[in-house]
């Protein structure tokens, strides 16, 4: 099973290394929306340190719907779907490959953003730093989340608008929990209980998505 997970990653992988759409479509998007946040919320920079978790999260959220969509679409043909139901696949290995080739990518750009969130936003280097495991365990769960309601949004004619309604909802408690995290860093509150919702998600999308997936690629 794991070297099957490991396969399916790498391909994906594979396939955005080729297309570099990461590098230069979804990374300066994200960059950019984080500048026009630091433009919105006024020059004041205590004012921006405070709402930065927020508006940071904010953005994580739009670039993985972008990073979802574009899997699901190189997913969404039949001859893909068809190839791996002739091979004989595990909906279950399939399933956690494509989750880990997209936690990669949302790592990597939610780690840039990082980076422009010290720099644009003034939060300090060290909340940064301290905030990156959690980016870590959110990009995961996000990613365990988004191939999910991504292989179901793929099924419809108007993918690209359903799955914003889908998946929004499935994000809040990741989104919510990360944000609190990263601001409890931020003013050096605890944030156990965050991290520990968070967790707590990871597992339960996890279990769905390895129950549902192959009932998903059969529809």
């Amino acid at each position: 099973m794991i070297r099957l997970v490991l396969l399916v990653a790498q391909k994906d992988l594979l396939i955005e290394r080729r297309s570099r759409v990461l590098l230069w479509q979804v990374a300066p998007f994200g960059l950019m929306t984080l500048v026009l946040c630091g433009l919105a919320v006024g020059p004041t920079a205590s004012t921006q340190a405070r709402l930065a978790p927020g508006l940071f999260y904010i953005v994580l959220t739009l670039v993985s719907l972008l990073v979802i969509n574009r899997t699901s679409q190189l997913e969404s043909s039949r001859g893909t779907v068809t190839s791996i139901q002739i091979l004989g696949m595990d909906p279950g290995s399939v399933f956690l490959g494509k989750a880990l080739a997209m936690w990669v990518q949302l790592a990597t750009v939610g780690s840039a953003l990082l980076v422009g969130t010290t720099v644009l936003l003034h939060v300090s280097v060290r909340a940064a730093v301290l905030t990156l495991p959690v980016l870590l365990l959110a990009s995961a769960t996000l990613s365990l989340a988004g191939v999910l309601y991504g292989r179901i949004a793929a099924s419809s004619a108007n993918a690209g608008t359903l799955l914003p309604a889908l998946a929004l909802p499935a994000f809040a408690p990741v989104l919510i929990a990360g944000e609190r995290a990263f601001s409890s860093l931020v003013v050096a509150s605890p944030l156990a209980r965050w991290v520990w919702l968070l967790s707590v998600a990871l597992v339960a999308y996890a279990s769905v998505g390895l129950l549902l997936y192959g009932a998903l690629e059969e529809s």
